[in-house]
C-alpha cells in the first residue's frame, strides 16, 4: 500500500473518528475535540492535495479507491473548507437558539451531523467505482438534510425535505443508468464492472450507453444543482445553518460534479467523445441561462449565494465539455476559487443576520457604510465571485472561454461569454448595493465578526494566489493529468 492510499484512508477516517469522538465526549469539551477533528482532518487533506499536485501522472487508480490530480484537488477544497466551517460554527451555535433537536443536545448533534457529513463528502472524490460514488453521494443526502433542518422553522424543515426528495429522486434516475452500465460491463464483478476504467470496455452498443449516460448525468444533475433540476438549491442554501451551507456550495456540489466528469471521461469513446462533451455543454449554458435572471434581483444574501452556484456550477460543466488544456486549467482555478469567495460569503451571513436579521427575507443594501468591515468581508466575496479583476474567477472565466474556441465550439464559447457579462453585471449591482446603497436602521449586533474578518484575510492572499496559478497553469503537467483522467 502506497503513502497516497494510507493518506487517503486516513483523511475519511479522522473525521469519522471525530463524530464518534464527539458523541460519547461530555458537552464541555465538544468544541475543543471538533477543532482538533477538523484541523486533523483539514491536514491530512492538504498533504494529499499537495502530494498528488506535485507529482500528478503518479496516480493511485483501483476498483475502490482513486488518488489523481482531478481527485486530490477536490479532497483540498473540501478539506480547507470544512476547517472553516468547524472554525465559524461557534459563533453560529451562540446566536442561533432554535434546533430541531432540542437546547440539551442541540451543540452535541449539530458537530456530529457536521463530522459524518463531511466524512462521507470526502470520500466522493476518492472512490475507484461509480457504484461506491453513487452510494456515497446518496449519504450525504441524508447528512446534510438533517443540517438544513436544523433551525427547526416551518421553512428549513420545508427545505430539508424539498432537498431530500428532489435529490433523492434525481439519484434513482441516476442509479437506472449505473444499473444499465453495469449489464453491459463484461466481467469483474460489481466492483470491477463500474470501476472508471471497466467503463470504456461497455459492450452494449453506443445507443445503449447514451441513454445510460444520459440517464445517470440527469440524476447527478439534481445533486449539483444544474438547471433545469435546481429546484431544491436556493431553499436549502438559504435556510441551512451558514457553515453547512458553505460545504453544501464550495464542497458538495462540485464533488458531485467531479462524478459526473469522471463518467464522461470514462464513457465518451462508447458514446461518442464529441456527444458526451455535448451533454455537459447543454447543462452549462441552460444553468448560466437559468441563472442571470435572478442575478439581476434583489434577493437575500444567501438566496443571491445560492443562484451565484448555479451559474458557477453552469460554468464548470463547461469548462470540462470543452475539455481542452486552456478549459481545464481553468476549471481547476474555478473550482477553487469558488470555494474560497463562496464559502467566505456564506460565513459572512452569521454576522450579517445578527446585525440585520431582516436580511434573511430582504436583500442588503448599505452594510459597508453600516458595519465597514463587514461590508468589506462581503464586498471581497461578491467582487470575487463576480469575475471583477483580480479575481481568479475572472482568470478562469477568460481561460475557460478561450478553450471553448479551442475546442472548436464557437457559437458555445460565444454563449458563455454573454451569459458571463450578464451575469457580472447583476452582481456587480448587487456589490456596489451592499457597499454603498442606504443603510436600514440594526441593532447594531455581529455575532462572530471578528473570526470572518480573519478568514477574509486569509481568502484575499488565497485568491491573489490562485489568480497567479491561473496564469501559470496552462501547460503544465498538471493540465495534462486531468485530461488523461482516472479511467
Amino acid at each position: 500500500m502506497t503513502s497516497r492510499e494510507l493518506i487517503a484512508q486516513a483523511v475519511v477516517a479522522a473525521p469519522a473518528l471525530t463524530t464518534v469522538a464527539v458523541l460519547v465526549a461530555p458537552r464541555r469539551v465538544l468544541t475543543p475535540i471538533s477543532l482538533a477533528g477538523a484541523l486533523l482532518t483539514g491536514g491530512l487533506a492538504l498533504v494529499l492535495m499537495v502530494l498528488a499536485l506535485h507529482a500528478p501522472s503518479a496516480r493511485v487508480v483501483g476498483d475502490w479507491l482513486v488518488v489523481d490530480a482531478a481527485g486530490a484537488l477536490l479532497v483540498g477544497v473540501i478539506g480547507i473548507v470544512g476547517v472553516a466551517s468547524v472554525l465559524v460554527s461557534p459563533a453560529y451555535l451562540a446566536s442561533a437558539r432554535d434546533s430541531i433537536f432540542g437546547e440539551r443536545h442541540r451543540e452535541k448533534l449539530y458537530y456530529a451531523a457536521l463530522f459524518a457529513f463531511w466524512t462521507i463528502l470526502v470520500g466522493v472524490p476518492l472512490a475507484g467505482n461509480l457504484g461506491a460514488a453513487w452510494l456515497l453521494v446518496e449519504a450525504t443526502t441524508a447528512a446534510s438534510a438533517l443540517l438544513v433542518g436544523f433551525s427547526g422553522k416551518p421553512r428549513a424543515l420545508e427545505a430539508a425535505w424539498k432537498y431530500l426528495i428532489l435529490t433523492s429522486l434525481g439519484l434513482g434516475v441516476a442509479l437506472l443508468g449505473i444499473v444499465l452500465l453495469a449489464a453491459g460491463v463484461p466481467g469483474g464483478g460489481l466492483g470491477g464492472a463500474l470501476s472508471w476504467r471497466a467503463l470504456g470496455t461497455y459492450e452494449t452498443g453506443a445507443s445503449t450507453a447514451l441513454v445510460a449516460y444520459l440517464l445517470l448525468l440527469a440524476g447527478l444533475a439534481a445533486k449539483i444543482g444544474w438547471a433545469p433540476v435546481h429546484n431544491w438549491l436556493p431553499d436549502a442554501h438559504s435556510e441551512a445553518p451558514p457553515p453547512v451551507s458553505a460545504l453544501l456550495s464550495a464542497a458538495l456540489l462540485p464533488a458531485v460534479l467531479l462524478v459526473a466528469w469522471r463518467s464522461e471521461q470514462a464513457l465518451g469513446p462508447v458514446v461518442g467523445v464529441r456527444t458526451a462533451e455535448g451533454v455537459l455543454i447543454a447543462f452549462g449554458l441552460l444553468s448560466l441561462a437559468v441563472a442571470i435572471p435572478f442575478l439581476w434581483r434583489a434577493l437575500p444574501w444567501k438566496r443571491l449565494l445560492a443562484y451565484s452556484s448555479l451559474e458557477h456550477m453552469g460554468l464548470i460543466a463547461l469548462g470540462i465539455g470543452f475539455a481542452t488544456p486552456l478549459a481545464l486549467a481553468g476549471t481547476a482555478v474555478h473550482i477553487a476559487a469558488h470555494a474560497v469567495a463562496k464559502a467566505l460569503g456564506f460565513y459572512a451571513a452569521t454576522p450579517l443576520l445578527g446585525h440585520e436579521p431582516s436580511a434573511g427575507e430582504n436583500a442588503v443594501t448599505g452594510i459597508g457604510r453600516s458595519r465597514p468591515m463587514l461590508g468589506l468581508t462581503m464586498g471581497l466575496s461578491l467582487g470575487a465571485l463576480s469575475g471583477l479583476p483580480p479575481s481568479p474567477l475572472f482568470v478562469s472565466e477568460v481561460l475557460i472561454v478561450a478553450g471553448g474556441f479551442q475546442a472548436g465550439r464557437p457559437w458555445a464559447a460565444a454563449a458563455t461569454a454573454l451569459l458571463l457579462a450578464l451575469g457580472f453585471l447583476g452582481l456587480a449591482h448587487a456589490l456596489l448595493e451592499t457597499a454603498a446603497g442606504e443603510p436600514r436602521r440594526r441593532d447594531g449586533l455581529a455575532p462572530g465578526l471578528r473570526g470572518v474578518t480573519a478568514l477574509a484575510g486569509v481568502s484575499a492572499v488565497l485568491l491573489l494566489a490562485l489568480a497567479a496559478a491561473g496564469v501559470w497553469l496552462p501547460g503544465t503537467e498538471l493540465v495534462d493529468a486531468l485530461i488523461e483522467g482516472a479511467s
